[in-house]
């Protein structure tokens, strides 16, 4: 639940209300909304022409500056994410918001046709299927919403043991078993998201984290559902009210992200980041590389929570947002809007050259171009592109607990409890300050020979 009406000076988190018996297990906000620097709703809507054409670059740099108002916070992570170009008009976006509402129903639609409990208000928390696609029986769920009788987080029905259903026709499609096989890991998974929020007591919200869950791993077969997935679309679930909206957002993210999901037997999808870590400290501060690289650390696999979640760990609900919104800004690439663009085809006549467009990028703050001459980062498809700023970020807090680390630090057990101590009290504005130093710094010696 999202309060309304909050003054200069509120902690971020003020908006996102938590649980009254949680109140003490949370991390406190750092972030507070700051008149004059926030991008506030006013600010926000003069931003627009009329007919819609967004100022992208004014809106960049107050982002940068102080973050986004609560109160607009998902119109504007639209933007930032890419799903409308700045340059298009308000018909133009309400056109391609209706198609996308109808494609993400038809996709539901489809998920639901394979399995009713897609779309139906409830969350599978128990397998529905075997591995060789025989159908289980009575699979544990949580009840409808509108059910005024089930106790908070009581299961539907009664935890059997697992029984075949011999009657139930039995399914050869590897892809749906597959599928089906993620269905109850998600629902356990949406059970342990954001679970401190008043927002999810409404097992509504709970149900539309999950079936845009579900939907996602159909649709992405390649990379499917995996742990740590459900802490990147909750934000979307609790800033967008239309369920179709926030599974577009978290879909651009995911299309940032999905490489880090991407493992196979012989490494995980993050390795690239952690190697770029592993290089930038290497630069930075050889020391503190040695020294982690003798107490086993040298792989930084460490990091590795940081990377997947997006410091969903070390902040609080609201820091995390501002952390995100404050990353995507100073990364802003408007060639992130010709993909949708493309995407939306004839609907969205975009007028602006690209050229153009990338005159832009210099609001971004983030030098893409000498980061990629310094700094490659090999993508899912082949191609090389910039060094994400989160891995400047997970820098800048080793660069934090260096001294401690030197110190302290015995063993690998020493060095994930120091770096434990950052959960819930990283300052997301501080983090962002050092890793555009961090950067800045690499990218001198680097150059060096």
């Amino acid at each position: 639940m999202m309060k309304w009406g909050l003054s200069s000076g509120t902690p971020a988190d003020s908006y996102y209300e938590v649980r009254s018996d949680c109140t003490d297990d949370v991390p406190k906000s750092k972030f507070k909304i700051k008149a004059g620097k926030t991008l506030s709703a006013r600010k926000w809507q003069a931003a627009f022409s009329p007919d819609g054409c967004l100022d992208i670059a004014s809106v960049l740099r107050r982002i940068q500056t102080g973050g986004v108002h609560p109160t607009v916070r998902g119109e504007v992570w639209e933007f930032l994410l890419g799903c409308f170009d700045p340059r298009s008009t308000f018909d133009e976006r309400e056109e391609i918001r209706q198609i996308r509402r109808l494609q993400y129903a038809r996709m539901k639609e489809d998920c639901r046709e394979m399995d009713s409990h897609v779309g139906s208000g409830k969350v599978i928390t128990a397998p529905l299927i075997t591995e060789d696609g025989r159908p289980i029986k009575d699979p544990l769920v949580l009840l409808e919403a509108t059910d005024k009788n089930t106790s908070e987080g009581a299961p539907a029905t009664r935890r059997n043991e697992i029984e075949v259903d011999e009657s139930a026709e039995r399914i050869t499609d590897k892809q749906i078993i597959e599928w089906k096989l993620t269905l109850h890991q998600i629902g356990l998974d949406v059970l342990r998201t954001d679970r401190t929020m008043v927002f999810y007591e409404n097992k509504e919200n709970l149900s539309k984290l999950w079936d845009i869950l579900a939907v996602y791993a159909w649709i992405d077969k390649d990379v499917g559902y995996c742990q740590g997935m459900s802490d990147l679309c909750s934000p979307m679930i609790v800033l967008l009210n239309d369920e179709a909206d926030a599974f577009w957002c978290f879909e651009k993210l995911m299309r940032r992200l999905r490489g880090n999901f991407k493992c196979t037997d012989q490494s995980v999808g993050v390795a690239n980041q952690l190697q770029h870590l592993a290089s930038i400290i290497q630069v930075l501060d050889p020391k503190l590389h040695d020294h982690l690289e003798t107490l086993g650390g040298g792989d930084y696999l460490f990091a590795f929570r940081m990377f997947m979640v997006l410091f969903r760990r070390e902040v609080s609900f609201g820091d995390s947002l501002y952390l995100w919104e404050m990353m995507w800004a100073l990364e802003y690439d408007p060639d992130i809007f010709f993909a949708a663009c493309e995407e939306a085809g004839a609907v969205h006549k975009n007028k602006v050259s690209r050229s153009k467009l990338r005159g832009l990028r210099h609001f971004g703050k983030w030098d893409k171009d000498k980061d990629k001459e310094n700094a490659k980062n090999g993508s899912e498809d082949g191609e090389d592109g910039p060094v994400p700023i989160s891995v400047f970020m997970v820098a800048s807090v080793l660069k934090e607990k260096r001294e401690k680390l030197l110190q302290e630090a015995r063993g690998l057990d020493d060095l994930i409890r120091i770096l434990n101590d950052v959960n819930g009290n990283l300052d997301a504005k501080k983090a962002c300050a050092g890793a555009l130093k961090l950067h800045k710094k690499y990218l001198k010696k680097a150059k060096k020979p």
